[in-house]
């Protein structure tokens, strides 16, 4: 099966990515990230992916994914309603701090055992799932604290699991990961104008034909998904901080609002106007 490599970016000012309620369920998203995944899926049954370890998961479910662990989307394949959180961790995080804060000493054991994949029991998930919830309504040092206190008490939690006997240690070549990164940092940079498929079909040095097979196989999107997917992503950030919809449409390089309108709802499964409602 083939992985894809998801480019993270975090904000500039905090060590984490926070999402809340990723709609995914309607895309088979099999990826990897240097990043360790906090993820906690509440009110629903599903499958837990993690490298080469398959189960089922029934109500709710909480798992620690180490760096560069391939995995599938949680909400993949769930139709009924559900709430999810996912917290992106720097992979340095706290690298400098670990050796010289004994303090610190059963959170690197975590990070370190996260190599595994751990899952955590319906104890953890009830004393956990609630305050990562609401993680991302905190400022970013209060975010850092609670994510301290979090992973703490997870370091001294019993009802754990370790999903595979040992480490798992990801195959996907550096060649291949240079080239994804490449196009995402060029995407970062230019999503708000219109990309033709030349410009990055030459950054990768493939032909537009050979690059729309590569882009396909790596992430199971199209390019032009992708590029929608990831304005998006930019859109409901913008949306969250009560920007205009208007003025979100054409800063994330949308050219109409009737197609902003149609994307939004097709990625989010609601309209820009409704997202902001409920987000605010």
């Amino acid at each position: 099966m083939k992985t894809e490599l998801e480019q993270i970016v975090a904000q500039s000012n905090s060590s984490l990515r926070i999402l809340v309620n990723p709609n995914l369920s309607d895309f088979f998203f099999w990826h990897f990230h240097p990043e360790f995944e906090l993820v906690f899926l509440d009110g629903a049954n599903g499958t837990r992916h993690v490298g080469k370890h398959i189960s089922r998961f029934h109500g709710s479910d909480l798992v620690l994914i180490g760096s560069n662990i391939p995995h599938l989307n949680f909400d993949f394949g769930i139709k009924a309603p559900y709430e999810k959180t996912v917290v992106h961790i720097k992979p340095d995080f706290l690298s400098d701090a670990f050796a010289s804060t004994p303090e610190l000493k059963k959170i690197r054991e975590l990070l370190i055992l996260a190599q595994h994949g751990i899952a955590f029991g319906k104890l953890t998930q009830e004393q956990v799932g609630p305050r990562l919830k609401k993680l991302h309504t905190l400022n970013y040092f209060e975010q850092f604290l609670e994510l301290l206190s979090l992973l703490q008490m997870l370091a001294y939690a019993g009802d754990v699991e370790l999903l595979h006997p040992q480490p798992v240690v990801n195959t996907h070549t550096e060649k291949e990961q240079g080239r994804l990164k490449k196009i995402y940092a060029f995407l970062d940079e230019n999503f708000q104008r219109k990309i033709e498929i030349d410009e990055v079909a030459q950054l990768s040095n493939l032909t537009n034909a050979a690059f729309c097979r590569y882009f396909k196989k790596m992430t199971r999107l199209t390019f032009t998904e992708f590029v929608n997917h990831y304005r998006i992503d930019k859109a409901k950030k913008l949306l969250r901080l009560d920007n205009n919809i208007t003025e979100t449409c054409y800063q994330c390089g949308f050219e109409s609002i009737s197609y902003f309108n149609k994307v939004f709802k097709k990625v989010t499964g609601e309209n820009p106007l409704a997202f902001k409602k409920k987000v605010q």
